[in-house]
């Protein structure tokens, strides 16, 4: 672990995710922001087991302050806050916005107090980078009466896409597409420095075909799949958010990583893999038109980085509008862990 300053502070950040959740210690000091130590932590032995591992990785150093990625804050909470009894109540009634990730993050949350008793929390907000989406992206088309009930779309991956502003510094351009790649997936438009569109919408369901999400859907196919097949909300969100994306359309994985491996002989996975990739292209090029065009596309997360073969394929469908010729393509490492301790020492040195 690195030296640092006697006058940082040490925060831990917590990213949670379906089986496993990822962690991190920073040193918040006079000169920003310092990484000390990261991990993965498996969860099948329980939030206690998890935190044994954290503690050992974290070498006695006890946190000055922990901060939480928390996906969907619904419609009253954007900007990081300190975790108290009222937030918690917001988060739970959030919970129906994103299943797959509110109750575990809430549950992390009371797991981090018992071992950490009197340690402030933090909640930091995907949607907080687009809270000021303008109301072309932010109106969703459906009666206006329930825009009074916090139904717009949120985005999300946002601190994702603020670890990419930061790290662009002066090099950022005024038209940005950032592709955020993994397990989940959006394509988010930036204009100096701002989102003005992304592809997730009400929910991080939406958008882009992913690992076990379909993305977006004709909504007279939930319509027929309630009438004809009989599915009620619980199966039919298993349906969208479980058993559909890459593993839906291959029958087999829903890590591309798996498909390419069985694509030659597999049609099922090859097809999955084409309709990933054409997926991204579709969505950068609507941020296009909502940029006027774009001067860089930054591909991050887990496939975004790693994956050369799925860049190639989404870059030369949109070859027609100049990419990689007159549209820089970079590919930059999604730093979420160093953007909550960002935020969060932001929070509490007001």
């Amino acid at each position: 672990m690195a030296a640092v300053s006697a006058a940082a502070r040490h925060i831990l950040t917590l990213n949670e995710g379906s089986s496993s959740f990822k962690f991190g210690l920073y040193a918040a000091g006079p000169d920003g922001i310092a990484a000390l130590a990261a991990g993965e932590v498996d969860q099948a032995g329980g939030h206690a087991a998890s935190f044994d591992g954290i503690a050992a990785a974290l070498g006695g150093v006890r946190p000055d302050a922990i901060g939480h990625r928390i996906v969907h804050g619904g419609p009253g909470l954007f900007e990081a806050v300190r975790i108290d009894a009222g937030v918690i109540a917001k988060l739970e009634a959030a919970t129906a916005f994103a299943p797959l990730h509110g109750p575990a993050a809430l549950a992390l949350i009371r797991a981090a107090g018992l071992r950490f008793p009197g340690v402030p929390q933090v909640a930091c907000f995907d949607t907080g980078f687009h809270a000021g989406l303008p109301d072309l992206a932010a109106v969703l088309p459906v009666p206006r009466a329930l825009r009074a009930e916090g139904i717009r779309r949120f985005g999300f991956h946002g601190l994702s896409c603020q670890s990419i502003l930061h790290q662009l510094g002066a090099a950022l351009p005024e038209r940005l597409i950032i592709a955020h790649l993994g397990s989940g997936a959006s394509v988010t438009a930036v204009r100096a420095g701002r989102s003005v569109d992304t592809s997730m919408g009400l929910t991080p369901s939406g958008g882009l075909v992913m690992a076990t999400r379909a993305g977006d859907l004709d909504p007279g196919l939930m319509l027929f799949l309630l009438r004809e097949h009989g599915l009620d909300a619980d199966t039919l969100e298993q349906l969208v958010d479980r058993q559909s994306g890459l593993l839906g359309i291959s029958g087999l994985s829903p890590d591309l990583r798996r498909l390419r491996a069985a694509a030659a002989t597999d049609p099922d996975a090859d097809l999955a893999i084409r309709l990933f990739c054409r997926s991204v292209a579709r969505h950068v090029a609507a941020m296009m038109v909502a940029l006027g065009g774009a001067d860089m596309i930054v591909f991050t997360g887990g496939i975004g980085e790693h994956d050369a073969a799925a860049r190639a394929a989404i870059c030369a469908d949109l070859a027609w509008a100049g990419v990689p010729d007159r549209v820089a393509v970079r590919v930059l490492e999604s730093r979420e862990g160093e953007q909550i301790a960002r935020e969060v020492a932001r929070l509490i040195a007001g």
